[in-house]
């Protein structure tokens, strides 16, 4: 019973304490963008994706997350992506945006890396060159075959997470590894328990997106509890934790410039560090 108690305490404490860094790093008080509101947060571009013009004839995928607005930024993140095939200069952007009603599926609701009502975004996937223009279709394919086009629900999901986990697993060759604070990314229903994880190179057996586990190249282990994920990734060492997201390595990164990445992404590999 006592051991019991004592392992209880000490999960409690994994999935609260990353929330209490969180906090300790960025104090409500001192948060700048909550001196925003929905329509006054900035939302131009950050600068994170390359310039389609200077990268014409190169096809480009890219799928960023940033922290969700106010009080929820804390917890969650927003996802998206964006491409381009060669010969074309602007990119076309897919989210799941839950106001307004209809279809939650938005092509270009915002710019390709617009602040995120404030929040920079992170770059979780980064892929150019042929390989990039043969995985397009395929994206092109899971958007439509989206489960939830109707649905929006920012917990337990589906939500902008289950989206882009939905593309992932689709897309395999995609390598999306998104972050333990992407909430709603192990979202399934109920008559679907288990299937692919999001990379869709791993396993995963959840309940409605708050109680099960993922094993995978791309997202390591991984516990899901009441939609809080806390695992270990050993592919690039890190630790995955509610809140904070990842600890550790970094798993993408952008090109230091647009020209060297031209040449030497010229084969379509993933970008990491």
């Amino acid at each position: 019973m006592k051991k019991g108690r004592t392992l209880l305490l000490g999960l409690l404490a994994v999935l609260v304490l990353p929330f209490g860094i969180s906090l300790a790093e960025d104090p409500p008080g001192e948060k700048t963008k909550e001196k925003y509101t929905w329509r006054t947060a900035p939302r131009h571009s950050s600068g994170v994706a390359p310039d389609p013009v200077a990268l014409k004839n190169q096809a480009v995928i890219m799928v960023m997350a940033a922290n969700t607005f106010g009080w929820r930024g804390y917890f969650a993140v927003h996802p998206w992506v964006i491409f381009k095939r060669a010969g074309e200069t602007s990119y076309s952007r897919y989210d799941v945006v839950g106001w307004g009603g209809g279809n939650v599926v938005r092509k270009n609701y915002a710019l390709p890396d617009g602040l995120w009502f404030g929040s920079k975004p992170q770059v979780l996937v980064d892929q150019r060159g042929e390989a990039a223009a043969q995985l397009i279709p395929q994206i092109e394919a899971a958007i439509q075959s989206y489960p939830f086009p109707s649905t929006y629900r920012s917990y337990p999901g589906p939500n902008s997470n289950t989206f882009v986990a939905h593309i992932g697993r689709e897309v395999p060759d995609l390598d999306l590894d998104m972050p333990a604070n992407a909430i709603g990314k192990d979202y399934r229903r109920i008559t679907n328990p288990v299937g692919m994880s999001s990379s869709g190179q791993g396993f995963q057996a959840n309940l409605l997106g708050v109680f099960g586990f993922s094993v995978g190249l791309e997202e390591g282990i991984e516990l899901n509890l009441l939609g809080l994920n806390v695992g270990i990734d050993f592919n690039r060492p890190a630790l995955r934790l509610p809140s904070i997201g990842r600890l550790g390595m970094d798993n993408v990164a952008q090109p230091e410039t647009d020209a060297g990445a031209e040449t030497a992404e010229a084969d379509g590999t993933k970008v990491v560090q």
